[in-house]
Parts: C-alpha cells; sequence; structure tokens
C-alpha cells in the first residue's frame, strides 16, 4: 500500500514538474499533498503552519480558525494563502459556470421529470449527517415545501445525495412533489439551480453551489452549533435564517437526540426570506 502511494505521489509530481509551476497552494494540507509539489520543485509553496509537514511549505500561513475565530467567511481563510504571495482579489465572490455538458444533463433530467413549464424552486432538506442517523425529521420540510408552493405559486424539486434517497422521497410524496435526490451531477444540478427562481435548503455543499450559479439563495442554519458567519452562501442574492429552536447548550448535529431544530423548522422566517430573495417571473433558462 505504502509503495503504490508513493508511486502515485512521484507520478503526479512528475506531471506537475513537466508544467514548470511558479508556485502551488494547498489550501487544506495532508503529509501527502504537502510532499508532492516539493518533489515537483515547485518553488513557492504555500500551506499550512504549525503542522509536522509544514517544513515542506517556503510560505507557512496560520489558519484564522486555530486561533479563535468564528465569524470570518471561509472564503477569506482560504484566500490567506493567496495573501502570503502577493495575490489577492476584490471579488471575493465564488462563481460556477455550468458547461454545455451540464446542460445538456439538466434538459435530460427535465424531461424526465415531465413537469409543465413554470416556475419552479429547488428545496434541499438535508446534510451529510441525516441519513447516517435514522432519525432526520420530515414534518417541518413537508410544511415548508407545501407552504413554498402556496405562497411563492411556482413548483418544487426536491434535491439531495444518493444516500438522502428516502429522506426525500418521503417528503416528496408528502407534498407532491418530484425527487432528483442521487440522479443529478454538480453541474447537471448546478445548471437546474441556474434555471430556478429559487434555492432553499440547509447549509451544505449544494447552498454554496446554488449560490455561486447565480440562483437567489436562501441558507437555513438550524443548529445553534451552526456559524452562519463563516458559511453564508455566497453570491448576487442571498440570505440566511439562523437558528431559533431553544436547543440544550452544548448540542451538537453528529449527535442530537431527535433533531428538533428539523422538526420545527421558522417556515414563516424562510418564506420571507425566500420572497426577499426570489427572481420576478420565469428565471432564465
Amino acid at each position: 500500500m505504502l509503495a503504490d502511494q508513493g508511486q502515485e505521489e512521484g507520478q503526479l509530481a512528475a506531471m506537475l514538474a513537466q508544467r514548470a509551476y511558479d508556485a502551488a497552494i494547498v489550501t487544506w494540507a495532508t503529509p501527502r499533498t504537502a510532499h508532492v509539489p516539493q518533489l515537483a520543485g515547485i518553488p513557492v509553496r504555500v500551506g499550512q503552519s504549525r503542522r509536522l509537514y509544514s517544513w515542506r511549505f517556503t510560505h507557512r500561513v496560520p489558519v484564522r480558525s486555530e486561533d479563535g475565530d468564528l465569524t470570518s467567511h471561509w472564503v477569506q481563510i482560504l484566500l490567506d494563502y493567496a495573501r502570503a504571495i502577493g495575490c489577492d482579489t476584490q471579488n471575493h465572490i465564488p462563481k460556477f459556470v455550468p458547461t454545455a455538458d451540464d446542460r445538456s444533463q439538466a434538459d435530460v433530467l427535465y424531461r424526465q421529470l415531465d413537469r409543465k413549464e413554470q416556475p419552479f424552486a429547488v428545496v434541499h432538506p438535508t446534510n451529510a449527517i441525516a441519513p447516517k442517523r435514522g432519525i432526520w425529521p420530515t414534518a417541518g420540510w413537508v410544511d415548508l415545501v407545501t407552504q413554498l408552493q402556496a405562497r411563492l405559486g411556482c413548483e418544487v424539486i426536491l434535491s439531495g445525495a444518493a444516500a438522502d434517497a428516502a429522506i426525500v422521497g418521503e417528503i416528496a410524496a408528502r407534498t407532491d412533489t418530484q425527487s432528483i435526490a442521487g440522479r443529478a451531477n454538480i453541474g447537471a444540478f448546478a445548471e437546474l439551480a441556474r434555471r430556478s427562481c429559487c434555492f432553499v435548503g440547509i447549509t451544505t455543499g449544494s447552498m454554496h453551489v446554488a449560490a455561486a450559479v447565480g440562483a437567489p439563495t436562501v441558507g437555513i442554519f438550524p443548529f445553534q452549533s451552526d456559524t452562519p458567519e463563516r458559511w453564508a452562501p455566497l453570491g448576487p442574492n442571498t440570505a440566511i435564517v439562523r437558528a431559533s429552536y431553544p436547543c440544550p447548550a452544548g448540542e451538537r448535529k453528529e449527535t442530537c437526540p431527535d433533531y428538533a431544530c428539523i422538526a420545527h423548522l421558522d417556515v414563516p422566517r424562510i418564506l420571507a426570506a425566500a420572497e426577499s430573495v426570489m427572481k420576478t417571473g420565469i428565471s432564465a433558462g
């Protein structure tokens, strides 16, 4: 196993060496990813400080979050690596541009849904914890989806990973909506989000993709342990809904016994946020 890993590192380093890069930025390193740029002979190498392998970097960056910073957005923390070598940008909004293949895949999925030609919103009701615990409540999402359709006058498509299919399918069945959980890769999802009138979802990667593709985006941060300042969606038209349910102090999403905050989503605040960001009329696409 170690021999195989060493061979992979050597092959990757050789490829990078052929490209003769002037600098390499390793934003979240491991011993292996710290070794590869050095092995490739890249002269300027940027990575974290305070690691056993940090000596491999020519520029070592302290990570703000490790010093107790809970408010800097993660984009700014990542940009610290570029700033270490004199690179910065005034535009810190991530941008995701779907490719022609992404658009084609979205077209296929769109036709499979057999939808009417009318505006639709995308709702993402799960995070990585949801399918693992087996106790993810759906009643709050059913209420939200039902009221979104009535209040915004648009259909709802439910999204999720393949592991989320059972949870998302239950919500879909109870709201007469359709699920694309596990059916869309990141590019096809991005294109569908771009075409939507809005995206509403729990804080997860899909929320960031939707914001980056320009969809009006509402990020729901239901847990008291969430840090919306750090993980808020960044895009041209976004809003966040902070935790409001009175969870016991110190309760963590990984070990929560009942996910009561999910069962009691603050639907009025989420609806108000969705209305504030939603496009008027049928979205482009």
